[in-house]
């Protein structure tokens, strides 16, 4: 049997250490982890072996040659662009003349392979995954098999609401020759996103194998310390170089210049290191060959490598040092800081925690170093939540954030692109909205500054001026003390995972475009959006049979841009507008504006008033209280815009969330319309609107500006109750009762792929969506279990055919996902 290496990884994620090397070579036990790779393979009498190559392939031809130290044949296959998974593979085509396994030369894992060769062979497979259980599936491919090792489903890295499994693709296949025919040589193929999905879509027999021991995907610095952890504390059968020490011994072992010295294991020691009198070394420490340590150092759960000299008094916690390094006396180095290769420290140096220096810079004596000497320091979580990047204004989200972000987005886009931004008015979003126009004009983007917006304006305002992309920045509507950066495409669309990933990739290797003084991108001041923005909607509704209504409408809002946009809509409609009172409504959140609906409906009764609305400052969120002081929550307003939608377009297509209630389903059937359901994620929903828009006639009213702008909504439901001659209560009655019910069960991260694959596997006899979490329908209703993206819990959506069987239902899960985490 024959095999191939995929070696072609510049491991940018892993930078510093990489900037220099590819990422099979970066060591791992004091050996280039591909090492491990090649003697996993030759345990298992594979001695015929392909090595894909791209990034700096002399570094690996060099060190492992033909393979004959290793008792294997090494045959190397150079790409000269990146061909993807698959397309490195069918590079080395004229190679592979029967079963094939693939492995990767960046992973570090001691699981029995022969098990799955095996597995392959017995359900004569096409393609066969190796998998393994992970506590965050997010960075994987997940991957759900059918009781016989079938694979069902698989997505490659998923959102929280997409996890339906803890099983993830290794990027370990065993494969037939021919499973490569599916696409041309030369072609940029991936397994997971191509491929296999492929394989999957015509049927082909597609096994996943299950295989217990370990496995680790060395993608970032913290998984590479952990791996280290891993290999001393004896969790994966492999042979590191070096001298383990697992026990506690004193200095004399190093000779007569090691007095007090200690050593707490486990520890792996090099050769030829020379310590010195009352040198610490604490538990999962790795010292590289031919690395000093002078007197009265204190090293621990850090990695050193080769060559390296630590002077006196010293003090390094959980960090990453080079080769060659120079650190003098008295140098501290806190934890998940990393050190390029000849760097040289000088003496009173403070390096703070998740500090990255790149290779062969100089840090003066005594300096503080908090920041990366490339530009700032390693994000510790994924960057983006639902609805852009959130964290509380001036502690999570700083100036210095602000313009990193702005850099890093600019860098995923090409120079010269016009971005928009915008802010709610509040003072510490302007001032973070300077602070990220500064990062975006480092990179050669040119920016129209909106000034002080919605966010439903802003949409609008970057498909007016054909932007490339926009920011807004914004008030949380329930937290004041926190922000969010919300992202768009040119459409005006949040952006997808892939682009958030892009922007989270660029900022966390902090590879920012710089461009030179005559390059800098220009920042342009955009006047006049808001009566533009007004003159779009009036365009689109009967203004004088409105006038003619004379609307009584009672308004609860707060914030200067949406008292704006009133004062200039009470100019062009001629309806009352009363603004309900409060003496400190400024400062309160949606959620507590909410909290006076009650207060609202008996004020809009005893006066006879048409409506009231309660909207949030950015103006992205809506609640009604209809003529017969009825509140219309927002799940409640979803079925009203599908009503109103399917009744003025003569039916039609409406786009909805899985989250809605199916009485949009009920009402479709009655208009002769057609439900298309989306994942939760706010990008996916919006793509979904747009793509139905575009394809669709012209209509009266935009589903698009209906379900994210709250102000154009209630414009366009004027205009609807004007056309039909009817009250909002009329209109409200046509709605069948709903009975949805929203519940939360708190559930650690690392269980949440776990407890989906438990889940979906126990409710196998009902019927079951996969559309955005778990949706399973039962007799009297249904239940979506769907993974909070922000917070480690579940939400569990029910409806029912009555409130208490709803209810029950929500209960009913709650309680199950308890009992799951306790087995």
């Amino acid at each position: 049997m024959k095999a191939i290496i995929m070696a072609g990884g510049e491991g940018s994620r892993l930078r510093p250490l990489t900037c220099d090397r590819p990422k099979p070579m970066v060591p791992v036990g004091n050996r280039p982890v591909m090492e491990y790779a090649v003697e996993l393979l030759k345990r298992l009498d594979i001695t015929e072996i392909g090595v894909t190559l791209q990034y700096l392939p002399q570094h690996i031809t060099d060190y492992f040659g033909d393979g004959s130290q290793w008792g294997v044949n090494l045959h190397y296959f150079i790409e000269d662009v990146p061909l993807g998974t698959a397309g490195s593979v069918k590079n080395a085509g004229s190679f592979l003349d029967e079963t094939f396994l693939v492995v990767s030369g960046d992973a570090l894992t001691d699981l029995n392979l022969q098990d799955a060769v095996d597995f392959h062979k017995l359900n004569n497979s096409l393609a066969t995954l190796v998998l393994t259980s992970v506590s965050n599936p997010l960075e994987y491919g997940v991957v759900i098999t059918n009781p016989d090792g079938s694979i069902e489903r698989f997505l490659e890295k998923p959102g929280w609401g997409e996890v339906f499994s803890d099983w993830v693709n290794t990027g370990i296949y065993v494969l037939e020759p021919e499973a490569l025919d599916y696409f041309d040589m030369g072609q940029k193929f991936d397994f997971s996103k191509d491929l296999f999905p492929l394989l999957l879509k015509n049927k082909e027999p597609m096994f996943g194998c299950l295989l217990e021991g370990y496995w680790c995907d060395i993608g970032n610095l913290e998984q590479y310390l952990q791996s280290h952890k891993d290999i001393l504390g004896g969790k994966v059968q492999v042979n590191p170089k070096g001298t383990l020490i697992k026990g506690t011994i004193k200095g004399e072992v190093f000779g007569t210049n090691a007095n007090g010295a200690s050593v707490k294991g486990p520890v792996l020691i090099g050769e030829n290191c020379r310590i010195g009198a009352g040198v610490r070394l604490e538990p999962y420490t790795v010292l590289g060959d031919n690395v000093v340590i002078e007197d009265e150092a204190a090293i621990k759960r850090t990695v050193i490598w080769n060559n390296v000299y630590i002077g006196k008094k010293s003090s390094l916690s959980g960090a990453l040092i080079g080769n060659k390094v120079t650190i003098k006396d008295n140098v501290t180095i806190l934890q998940d800081a990393a050190i390029g290769d000849g760097t040289h420290i000088e003496s009173r140096s403070i390096i703070k925690p998740q500090v990255k220096i790149w290779p062969y810079k100089s840090v003066n004596t005594g300096a503080l170093v908090s920041n990366s000497l490339v530009w700032g320091e390693k994000a510790n979580k994924s960057l983006f939540g639902i609805e852009g990047i959130p964290g509380l204004t001036n502690w999570d989200i700083t100036p210095e954030l602000a313009a990193k972000l702005g850099a890093s987005y600019g860098s995923v886009l090409k120079k010269d692109d016009k971005v928009a931004v915008s802010c709610d008015g509040k003072l510490v979003t302007k001032m973070l909205k300077g602070s990220f126009i500064s990062g975006l004009m480092s990179t050669g983007v040119k920016v129209s500054d909106l000034g002080e917006q919605t966010m439903p304006i802003h949409r609008f305002a970057v498909r007016g001026i054909g932007a490339q992309g926009g920011v807004h920045i914004k008030t949380d509507h329930n937290n004041l003390d926190k922000c969010w950066l919300q992202f768009v495409d040119g459409k005006g669309i949040n952006i997808n995972r892939d682009m958030e990933r892009k922007i989270e990739g660029i900022y966390n290797r902090e590879d920012f475009r710089r461009v030179q003084e005559g390059e800098i991108g220009e920042n342009v001041l955009i006047q006049h959006s808001l009566s533009s923005y007004l003159d779009n909607i009036m365009s689109n509704i009967a203004v004088e049979k409105i006038n003619l209504r004379n609307f009584r409408i009672l308004i609860n809002t707060r914030g200067k841009v949406m008292e704006s946009l009133f004062k200039e809509l009470s100019g062009r409609l001629k309806c009352d507008l009363q603004y309900f009172k409060h003496h400190d409504l400024e400062e309160k959140s949606f959620k507590k504006q909410i909290q006076l609906a009650d207060e609202m409906s008996k004020k809009i009764v005893n006066e006879g008033l048409d409506f009231g609305i309660i909207l949030d400052a950015n103006g992205e969120r809506v609640i009604l209280v209809d003529n017969r002081g009825r509140q219309i929550d927002e799940h409640m307003f979803t079925v009203l815009m599908a009503l109103v939608l399917f009744k003025a377009n003569n039916g039609g297509i409406v786009v909805v969330p899985v989250t809605a209630s199916e009485t949009i389903e009920k009402l479709g059937e009655k208009y002769n319309g057609r439900v298309v359901r989306t994942k939760t994620a706010p990008w996916a929903l919006m793509g979904e609107l747009v793509r139905e828009e575009t394809a669709s006639l012209q209509k009266p009213y935009s589903q698009f500006f209906m379900q994210n702008d709250s102000l154009y909504a209630v414009v366009m439901l004027m205009d609807f109750l004007v056309e039909e001659n009817i009250s909002l209560g009329d209109l409200v009655d046509e709605i069948p009762d709903i009975h949805l019910q929203v519940n939360t069960a708190p559930c650690p991260w690392e269980q949440k792929g776990r407890i989906m694959r438990a889940l979906i596997s126990e409710v196998k006899e009902l019927p079951v969506e996969l559309i955005d979490g778990v949706k399973i329908r039962h007799e009297k209703g249904w239940a979506l279990v769907l993974p909070h993206s922000e917070e480690p819990q579940y939400n569990i959506y029910t409806e029912g055919l009555s409130q208490e069987a709803a209810e029950e239902l929500g209960v009913f899960y709650r309680n199950k996902i308890q009992k799951m985490l306790q087995t």
